[in-house]
This record gives C-alpha cells, sequence and structure tokens, in this order.
C-alpha cells in the first residue's frame, strides 16, 4: 500500500484563523496607505519644481487654447513659422491690454483724486445716517487702518517682491518656449510619452489623452468666451456710470473669470468699491445690479450653452477643487483645479465606457468554432 503524501497545510485554528472581512479591510487599508504617500511625495516634487512646472502648465493651457489658429495657420505656411506667428501674436495682445490698462490709469488719476473726494464725503454721509457712526469713531477706523498698513515690514514684502517679479520674468520665457515647441512638435511629444508605456497600455493611454486633449481644449476655449462676455458687460455698465478705469476693471475681470466662482465675486467686488469710493452709495448699487446681471447670464445661459454636458463639472466638485488647489498650489492651484477635475472626469468615463464594452463583448460574444481543416484557396476562412 502506497503511504499518502503528508499534508503541509497549517491547523486551522483560533489563533491563526483571519475573518474575510478583516482581511479585506487590512489589505484595502496597506494599499490605500501607498497610494496617498505616493501621491504625497509626487505633489511635494511638483512643488519643490513649481519654477518648471507652473510655466509647462501655462504653457499646455495656451496650446490646448490656441492650437486651432496655430492648424489655420499651418494650412498656408511651415508648422514651424506658424507656431512663432502665433506665439508673437499672443504676446502682441497681452501687450496692448497691459498698455491700454496702463495709460488708463496713468491719466486717470487727477480725475480720480477728486472724485475719491467727493465719494467719500458721500459713504461718510450714508454711514453716518444708516449705521449712526460718528466721525471721531470713522476717523479711529481710518488711524487703525493706517497703523496696521505701517506697522508691516515694508522692506522684507519689496524683497520678496522683487524675488517674485524674477521668477515671474523667468516663467513667462520658459511659458513661451513652452508653448512654442507644445504647437510646433505637440503630436511627436505625446508620441514619445506613450511609447513610455508597456504595449499593452498604449491604447488606452493614447486614447485617454486623445480625450484629455480635447476635454481641455473645450474648456478652455468655453471659458475664454464666458470671460471675454463678462468683461465686456461690466466694462459697458462701467462706462455708463462713469465709473474710473473702466478698461481697467474689464481686463480684472477677465483675468480672475478663469477662477470659477471666487474670480467673478473677487472682481465684481473691486468694480462696485470703486463705484462707491467714486460716486457714492447709489451708484455702487447700480454697479452691483449689474455685475449680479452678467453673472447670472453667464451661469444660467452661457456656461450651459457653450460648455455643454461633456465639459460640465458638479458646484460641489468645483468649490472642492477650487479649495483644494489653494491649499496645494496658492493661486495657481485655483487657476488649473477646475481643468483637472474636468480632465480626470472625462477620462474616467471614457475608461468605465471601454471596460464596459470589452465587459459586454466578453460576456456576448459567441465561443469561437476551431477547425483544424485547411482552407482552400479561394476560399473564405468563416
Amino acid at each position: 500500500m502506497p503511504t499518502p503524501p503528508a499534508t503541509t497545510d497549517p491547523p486551522t485554528t483560533r489563533e491563526t484563523f483571519v475573518p474575510p472581512l478583516v482581511r479585506a479591510a487590512s489589505e484595502w487599508a496597506w494599499r490605500s496607505i501607498v497610494i496617498v504617500v505616493a501621491a504625497i511625495a509626487f505633489l511635494y516634487l511638483l512643488g519643490f519644481l513649481s519654477e518648471v512646472v507652473i510655466p509647462l502648465t501655462v504653457g499646455l493651457l495656451l496650446c490646448a487654447l490656441l492650437s486651432s489658429i496655430h492648424l489655420r495657420l499651418a494650412r498656408v505656411m511651415p508648422r514651424g513659422a506658424a507656431a512663432g506667428v502665433t506665439v508673437l501674436g499672443t504676446l502682441l495682445v497681452i501687450a496692448g491690454l497691459l498698455v491700454l490698462v496702463g495709460t488708463q490709469i496713468s491719466g486717470g488719476f487727477d480725475s480720480m483724486s477728486e472724485q475719491v473726494s467727493t465719494g467719500i464725503t458721500q459713504v461718510r454721509d450714508w454711514i453716518r445716517g444708516t449705521l449712526g457712526i460718528s466721525d471721531d469713531q470713522f476717523g479711529q477706523y481710518l488711524e487703525q487702518i493706517k497703523q496696521f498698513l505701517s506697522s508691516a515690514n515694508l522692506g522684507s514684502s519689496l524683497s520678496k517682491a522683487g524675488v517674485t517679479a524674477g521668477h515671474f520674468v523667468a516663467g513667462t520665457f520658459i511659458a513661451l518656449f513652452t508653448l512654442f515647441f507644445f504647437l510646433y512638435d505637440g503630436p511627436r511629444i505625446w508620441a514619445w510619452v506613450v511609447r513610455l508605456f508597456p504595449r499593452v497600455a498604449r491604447d488606452r493611454v493614447d486614447s485617454s489623452g486623445t480625450v484629455a486633449w480635447g476635454q481641455l481644449t473645450a474648456y478652455t476655449r468655453a471659458t475664454v468666451l464666458v470671460a471675454a462676455v463678462d468683461a465686456v458687460g461690466i466694462t459697458a455698465g462701467a462706462l455708463i456710470l462713469r465709473v474710473p478705469f473702466a478698461f481697467a476693471i474689464g481686463v480684472l475681470v477677465f483675468l480672475l473669470s478663469f477662477i470659477p466662482i471666487v474670480g467673478a465675486l473677487l472682481s465684481g467686488a473691486v468694480a462696485v468699491i470703486i463705484a462707491l469710493v467714486a460716486h457714492g452709495p447709489v451708484t455702487a448699487l447700480i454697479m452691483l445690479a449689474v455685475v449680479i446681471g452678467v453673472q447670472q447670464l453667464e451661469s444660467h445661459v452661457l456656461q450651459p450653452f457653450i460648455l455643454g454636458r461633456s465639459v460640465r463639472v458638479h458646484p460641489l466638485a468645483v468649490i472642492a477643487a477650487i479649495a483644494t488647489g489653494a491649499i496645494l498650489a496658492g493661486i495657481v492651484g485655483t487657476l488649473v483645479a477646475v481643468p483637472v477635475v474636468a480632465v480626470v472626469k472625462a477620462v474616467a468615463e471614457h475608461l468605465f465606457r471601454h471596460d464596459d464594452n470589452d465587459d459586454s463583448e466578453e460576456v456576448g460574444a459567441d465561443p469561437p468554432v476551431l477547425d483544424d481543416a485547411p482552407v482552400a484557396a479561394g476560399e473564405s476562412p468563416a
């Protein structure tokens, strides 16, 4: 009689038995910890290289915005020349806006000083009659504000401003070079990135990149169009009310419109404050009504019509993304938070849809019929 082989499995006892739920929870826990640590390390690396990462991000967003212009120019000239013309045209537009704003601000200081004195008198009278604050209390509040401003360390602030200006100039050149090469050589750069992945995953990476680029392009163009409508509407209202620095307010509204929700509040507050200081409470209330009307038109008509369902992000996700971006990267984080969420949402939906299609094909497909008989010449293998 052959002897049966000895079993090597350990006996299941109460000391060695782990419930399946606890085992699954422990596996999820340590995997989650590894993912969180990797994400923190990645964010730390991005923060450490922020002077390079931020210009690259700006160049990528500008490339998504200007790619259609570059493609039209590339039909009549070489790609390199089309990329150079696109970059130079962008610089000229930005320089023209800055010159326009600077000219208006420098030429409006004299009239603004007279309007400010009159507006402050009107505001003081309104506060005295509405809130019951006397002139002595009003003077004390102004004195406290002056002391707070004078207590700030201006030397360190100026040195920090100088360092920031140097980083801004360097980042601007990096962003321009990045924009040029993304426009000129973008497809080959993306093909090189795809080749870094394993062969099995390259198709999904390529299709996901196509979806992400389409989402980013649609978002940037729609955001620019909405920001332009906001700027034109609020500038027109400021011009009608004769609010000082109307064009400067319009440029500020255009720039801050790239920060969803928060940017509209800040730009509207600036316009209302300037109207209050220059012309008093009545004009400020009218300016506030103009700002609210334009923003309501944007949120209820323009964004649903222009962005559509494919780019729409839930307001809760927008608020959470902006708050997280502000904590992680400050102003730059608030600018790129919503585009990142929109791209991640589109790519995730694309991958889930791809997986569902694969599963349905596997479930509904008939098993293949294997036939070892050779196929005669001229016959179909089916």
